[in-house]
């Protein structure tokens, strides 16, 4: 294959700036690590921003040293020189029969022209790749996606594209909806999460295209990660487009976003799609979205714990994605399409886990019960309230709790949740972030690891006031559906209904244990879902008092899954 150069090291060949070409006569850079041995392979590719000369260790030194602490298997067989984040181990992978392909989108990396992250440009031309690679004498023409968060979120948009050689796809934690799930929650502007929730400084600018040498050289190739030409800081900063940034000026649910999110009921191809419990500040509600609205007819749902990328490089995670490429990819018939269609590592306190297949989701025997607010008695109860009952809180500074009795045996609660609040406020706007939190027989908050925040309450879920018109025909009970269409004020002390989305969840709450529900206007402390954005929570719309109302004429509510009696 035609590439900048060729190298044979560690059992691979490898070619490094393969290029290409697009549609519009622009080119994308990928490298392939290949088996010694030359024939067509099946190909496991991944595209985007982070550069695909970015060692793990150099990018991310923090993940890098936490991997190496707690998952030590991924040392075996590896030298891991070839790692980068988030992305498969090609020393493990090219030794099993496959090619690996990294490629750097526009912009970015060792390809030129302008980042704009999530664009259904980044879509036409992973198509383009795909289909270019599907024909090449070295590949079988079989191509299968595989990558977390960024690698994955790619994913959902091409292959509603449907290029004729993608074969199979496993997005690993990666959000199918920018404007829910990652730019506004709720309609509440959001930002893109990261783990230090500085993503777009540490994960785009260092490795932009132009960055030449004052970007990472790589150690194996002597390749630097931005490009071998140097641009000047104003160049580059035209050659970028900022989500962050713009979607602080589309609130609504408009074209700019809906041209950066795939129909997913367009996705044909076999998927494998596996979530974290704790990933519910940004990806988990789009794996299981993606799973639930795909038509792939062979489709499955995994859903973990832990950190956001240790279980896809565990022995464990790594064997799960080898069956399921082995089996469309290669064509082994090692009964991968007997597999139960939904796997959950159901969740306990102090990071317990106990493995769970199920046909469906939502789990088939889940039983959604209302739990009722008493807003005068700050309890949550099986029992509506009897006399209309009310409690305030400021929006900028306070937050409200409701707690339910001590349970009196191990309870199940799993799938997808709903808050119910009539609410009044001072001001013509509120925001509303619902925290579902679990406590020990002390009254101390047992929190639990989260996918990219050191600790995460069971559940969370956001609503802006004026966002709270639903959409009837996707909303359900237990996850209601906003429009994002219109802006409908409040008028200032006047009763109103809202449904509030709680992302999916997982909890076992232990006998003698109790849930509470946090209500406020700012996000969970520890959490990195927010962008500081002082403009978008001015107190002037977003201030003042807020009121939570609950009785026989607006009976407030927790609605929660639970399994079994």
């Amino acid at each position: 294959m035609e590439c900048l150069k060729t190298v044979n090291e560690d059992n691979m060949r490898i070619c490094y700036d393969i290029r290409i070409p697009m549609r519009d006569g622009a080119y994308i850079c990928a490298d392939a690590y290949c088996p010694e041995e030359e024939g067509a392979y099946p190909v496991i590719m991944t595209f985007g921003p982070y550069g695909k000369q970015q060692p793990f260790q150099y990018q991310t030194p923090a993940p890098w040293q936490r991997l190496c602490r707690e998952t030590e298997e991924v040392f075996e067989d590896s030298s891991c020189r070839h790692l980068t984040w988030e992305t498969v181990d090609p020393e493990k992978w090219v030794p099993a029969g496959y090619i690996v392909v990294r490629a750097d989108s526009r912009g970015s990396g060792r390809t030129p022209g302008v980042i704009d992250p999530f664009s259904w440009q980044e879509a036409e031309d992973y198509y383009d790749c795909i289909e270019w690679i599907g024909q090449q004498p070295w590949c079988s023409g079989r191509v299968g996606l595989l990558g977390i968060s960024y690698f994955a979120i790619t994913q959902w948009n091409v292959a509603s594209l449907n290029p004729p050689h993608l074969a199979a796809m496993c997005p690993w934690e990666g959000s199918s909806d920018i404007y829910r799930e990652q730019l506004r929650k709720g309609g509440i502007l959001s930002g893109i999460g990261s783990i230090d929730g500085n993503w777009w400084n540490v994960m785009i600018l260092p490795g932009q295209y132009g960055t030449g040498v004052r970007s990472i050289k790589n150690p194996v190739s002597g390749l630097y990660a931005g490009g071998d030409e140097t641009l000047p800081e104003d160049e580059l900063a035209r050659n970028r487009i900022n989500n962050n940034e713009t979607a602080r000026n589309h609130e609504l649910l408009d074209d700019w976003y809906k041209n950066r999110t795939p129909v997913l009921e367009n996705i044909k191809v076999p998927l494998l799609s596996c979530g974290n419990w704790g990933g519910h500040n940004l990806h988990l509600r789009g794996n299981i979205e993606g799973f639930m609205r795909a038509s792939s007819e062979e489709k499955w749902l995994e859903i973990h714990g832990g950190t956001h990328f240790t279980d896809f490089y565990k022995k464990e995670g790594y064997r799960m994605q080898r069956r399921f490429f082995d089996h469309y990819l290669k064509g082994e018939d090692n009964g991968w399409e007997k597999e139960p269609r939904v796997k959950l590592h159901i969740r306990h306190p102090y990071e317990r886990f106990s493995v769970r297949t199920e046909e469906s989701w939502p789990p088939a025997n889940a039983e959604w019960k209302k739990f009722y607010l008493h807003p005068q008695a700050g309890a949550i109860s099986r029992e509506p309230a009897g006399k209309e009952g009310k409690i305030s809180f400021r929006a900028q500074s306070e937050s409200v709790t409701f707690v339910t009795d001590a349970f009196l045996k191990d309870t199940e609660f799993t799938g997808p949740a709903a808050v119910k609040l009539w609410i009044s406020s001072s001001r013509r706007d509120a925001n509303l972030v619902a925290v579902l939190r679990l406590l020990d027989p002390e009254g101390k908050e047992v929190t639990f690891q989260g996918a990219s925040a050191p600790s995460v309450p069971v559940a969370m879920g956001w609503l802006r006031a004026s966002h709270r018109k639903l959409d009837p025909d996707r909303s359900l009970p237990y996850r209601p559906w906003h429009s994002h269409d219109e802006l409908q004020y409040l008028t200032p002390g006047e009763i109103y209904e809202l449904d509030i989305e709680l992302w999916p969840t997982s909890i076992v709450v232990p006998e003698g244990y109790r849930l509470a529900l946090t209500i406020q206007a700012h996000d969970w402390e520890k959490s990195t879902s927010f962008q500081k954005d002082k403009w978008d929570q001015r107190p002037e719309l977003y201030g003042g008092i807020t009121t939570i109302c609950s009785g026989e004429e607006h009976p407030s509510y927790l609605l929660l899954p639970q399994i079994g009696e």
